[in-house]
């Protein structure tokens, strides 16, 4: 358990607020945070400490060991507006369930974006069906962890549902930390050919095919993409940004959104924002994707 004195918690929400206050925003919205039922939050925990070979068998502590309660109040004294309760099954008959968790989570939580998730399995769509016609206002899929092709024809109705409903999927679907049978630009683009209405979120940047998902996002307007680890210390260490992509980073200002991973990072918070300042890429394109695309996208 990590133990975080008041100092060095109020040091770190202050540099996070006035980083933000700074660029003249309200706040930051950030799409990739992770909650969960406790018990399996714990066993996501376990997983890292164990150096799990999805964690790439990298040294991984958490940086935000708390108890829900305080996790929700940390990302509140950071400043942010409207965060989300990314959530996944590694196993058929369990997306229902955690997607009932959420229903509960988000109405105690006003400040939680509504999250739901998927997995190929028989019932699929109306479970999908049921969380949207309850509220869920994004999903969650995790092609890594889940092992699944995101292509898989039992997804197909439940792509089109989200699809026509305009409700956004945050996918982690590139091959880090470590590839995975079905990871890759290919089977989200098939996704794509037959959905392209869709509205996905690639996790990661990709991570590590960045340009594969830039070329993805340039060809479909409703790609977008979130910084989750992506320009950190810790990011590019392992799977370092190349250079020469930073000018189709720029000019997708309007589809890059603050993602961050917490509390599950082994860094503090405020090392993903510093992160993405030093791309120097202007004022305008951190205030867009550290708060007004997420802000619109989600109708804040």
């Amino acid at each position: 358990m990590n133990d975080h004195s008041e100092g060095p918690v109020g040091a770190e929400a202050g540099e996070a607020r006035r980083f933000w206050g700074g660029l003249g925003l309200p706040g930051l919205v950030d799409v990739h945070t992770h909650f969960m039922p406790e018990r399996v939050m714990r066993k996501v925990w376990d997983y890292f400490d164990a150096l799990g070979p999805l964690t790439g068998g990298l040294d991984w502590p958490i940086t935000y060991r708390h108890e829900e309660d305080r996790r929700t109040e940390l990302l509140r004294e950071f400043g942010v507006r409207a965060f989300t309760a990314m959530l996944y099954p590694h196993k058929p008959g369990m997306a229902r369930w955690l997607n009932s968790w959420a229903v509960d989570f988000a109405r105690r939580t006003p400040d939680c974006l509504h999250t739901a998730t998927l997995y190929p399995e028989p019932g699929v769509e109306a479970y999908v069906r049921e969380a949207v016609e309850a509220g869920a206002r994004v999903f969650k899929a995790h092609v890594q962890v889940g092992a699944y092709d995101p292509a898989d024809e039992l997804l197909d109705r439940a792509w089109g549902l989200l699809a026509d409903a305009g409700v956004p999927v945050v996918i982690h679907c590139g091959s880090g930390p470590a590839p995975g049978k079905h990871t890759g630009p290919g089977p989200v683009g098939q996704v794509l050919a037959r959905h392209p209405r869709l509205a996905l979120i690639v996790a990661h940047m990709g991570m590590p095919e960045y340009e594969d998902f830039l070329g993805l996002a340039e060809r479909h307007r409703e790609v977008r993409l979130d910084t989750t680890m992506a320009f950190t210390d810790f990011g590019e260490a392992l799977m370092p940004f190349p250079r020469r992509a930073l000018p189709r980073l720029a000019a997708l200002g309007d589809r890059v959104l603050l993602g961050s991973d917490f509390p599950n990072i082994p860094y503090p918070y405020v090392h993903q924002l510093r992160a993405l300042e030093r791309l120097d890429l202007s004022e305008d394109w951190l205030r867009a994707v550290c708060h007004d695309n997420g802000a619109r996208l989600f109708g804040l």
